[in-house]
């Protein structure tokens, strides 16, 4: 089922709170802004997207974004950059490169598969916790 299609926000009009599913947003006088009347949040509507907002006040360290579907909001997702993946596969080349000429050279032993498999964690581990705190919301 394809995303909902966004549709544009009115600065007139009241949304529920995308943060807490009980709060209202309310317009903020003379802004393009909209508040929470119950989370305290502020929210600015994009200038290049009018369908989405942006959090502003926030602790959290990336910028949080939703667009309006017309019912409810849904999380905009950031597209990850090509230089992420070229850096990601680089990275990955370079430290499983060793591990790969090192098994080629090396006689079949189950100890040596057990520090081929370490090997292989240390290096595929670290590259998915960066891919996961690229891509969350």
């Amino acid at each position: 089922m394809p995303p909902p299609k966004a549709q544009k926000i009115d600065l007139s009009s009241a949304y529920p709170c995308p943060c807490r599913r009980q709060g209202q947003l309310v317009p903020i006088a003379l802004t393009e802004a909209f508040g929470c009347q119950r989370c305290q949040q502020i929210f600015v509507v994009k200038q290049d997207d009018p369908t989405t907002i942006e959090q502003l006040s926030t602790s959290y360290p990336y910028k949080r974004t939703w667009y309006w579907t017309g019912h409810q909001w849904s999380t905009a997702r950031r597209r990850l950059g090509i230089s992420y993946w070229v850096f990601t596969v680089g990275l990955s080349l370079l430290i499983l490169m060793p591990l790969i000429i090192w098994l080629s050279l090396a006689k079949p032993d189950l100890n040596l598969l057990l520090w081929a498999i370490a090997t292989f964690l240390i290096a595929v581990v670290p590259a998915f916790i960066a891919w996961l705190a690229l891509y969350r919301d």
